[in-house]
């Protein structure tokens, strides 16, 4: 999975944020204190789909716009796509618990531990 431009990724946080899917107006709009052109939006938007990253449909002559995928589901892709770079995997996932706070180490405990429990 790609890594998301600062656009890009602006657009998504505003696709993430809303429950119903959007029209490039819309993305416009809550994009406003960037002054983007529509057009510019549009680009954007088409390239998300093109990437698989929004689903679009079409409604009426405009499409409307939705993640393809939550926030959380797409960081995910992203930690799976850079530990498949390295030769040594166990390593970077020692490294990366080691970085990690008290707080986020014992958030990542309860979720093995959860996902333990879904295997039984």
């Amino acid at each position: 999975m790609n890594r998301l431009g600062d656009l890009e990724r602006a657009v998504m946080e505003v696709l993430w944020q809303r429950s119903e899917p959007m029209t490039v107006r819309e993305v416009g709009r809550a994009l406003a204190e960037r002054d983007l052109a529509h057009t510019t939006v549009m680009t954007v938007l088409d390239r998300l789909a093109k990437k698989g990253v929004v689903d679009r449909a079409r409604e009426g002559r405009a499409w409307r716009y939705r993640p393809a995928a939550s926030r959380e589901d797409y960081v995910s892709e992203l930690m799976f796509d850079a530990l498949g770079q390295t030769g040594d995997r166990d390593a970077a996932l020692a490294a990366f618990v080691r970085s990690m706070s008290d707080e986020e180490a014992e958030a990542l405990r309860r979720a093995l531990e959860g996902n333990d429990e879904q295997r039984t």
